[in-house]
């Protein structure tokens, strides 16, 4: 029972509903890029490449082997290294658009941490820190002064 009560306070706190809202959009972010990537960067790479089509470029290491009725004997071993070469322009993207979001928010967060700018509201506990911060810094010129 301890045990249920405990994944039941995780479930609840947020944590879990936290990371499955990340895994889903995380999910869903990862096939807009392989669409970008398939459908708008690779056919004009293809069309500047005189049709080289990069997702079927294979260096063959054995050739397939076909008996008389045409089965296979043995499966065609190859490095496919035009899809290494997408994989990568997927990561690229992703890694390109992960910073330039987490770029904004680092932005925009420092900007409404600042207590001084007076377009953006300040939290409350960034202002209560901010003042407690002047006070302390009063006390101590009072203090410097008096001795």
């Amino acid at each position: 029972m301890k045990f249920l009560k405990e994944f039941k306070e995780f479930a609840v706190k947020g944590n879990m509903m936290d990371m499955a809202i990340g895994i889903i959009i995380g999910a869903a972010f990862n096939k807009v890029i392989d669409v970008l990537v398939k459908k708008v960067f690779l056919p004009p790479l293809t069309l500047m490449t005189d049709g080289l089509n990069f997702q079927n470029q294979k260096y063959v290491l054995r050739e397939r082997i076909l008996n008389a009725q045409g089965d296979i004997i043995t499966d065609e071993v190859a490095i496919e290294y035009g899809v290494l070469f997408e994989t990568f322009l997927d990561f690229l993207i992703v890694g390109l658009t992960v910073f330039i979001v987490v770029k904004a928010m680092n932005r925009l967060k420092s900007k409404a941490e600042d207590p001084k700018n007076e377009g953006v509201s300040t939290p409350k506990d960034i202002e209560l820190l901010s003042n407690l911060t002047e006070l302390m810094e009063e006390q101590n010129a009072l203090l410097r002064k008096n001795s």
